[in-house]
């Protein structure tokens, strides 16, 4: 089982992910808000290796239209992909009347 990261590494992190493009910045965002708390060390350490690359590189990749080149072909670096790939959950109309 992967080890937790700590709060203090979590908010260095989230700084550390601010991005050029606010394309980026709401993919990133929305990932920190559904596995911030759970994330790992592993997980982690794949996403900085995605920060590392420049915004449209990174944004083409969360938009599918490029796949992770092979210096990245990470198991840690396609898990976190395929969480920030994930679309937000559609919103539904539960106890609403029409």
């Amino acid at each position: 089982m992967d080890t937790l990261i700590d709060e203090r590494a979590l908010s260095r992190l989230k700084w550390g992910c601010r991005r050029g493009l606010l394309e980026n910045d709401l993919f990133v965002e929305r990932f920190f808000q559904r596995h911030g708390q759970a994330l790992t060390v592993r997980q982690a350490a794949g996403l900085k290796w995605l920060m590392d690359l420049a915004d449209n590189d990174l944004l083409d990749l969360l938009l599918r239209r490029s796949e992770l080149p092979d210096g990245l072909d990470r198991p840690e670096v396609g898990e976190v992909l395929m969480l920030m790939r994930r679309p937000a959950a559609a919103p539904t109309c539960e106890g609403r009347r029409p």
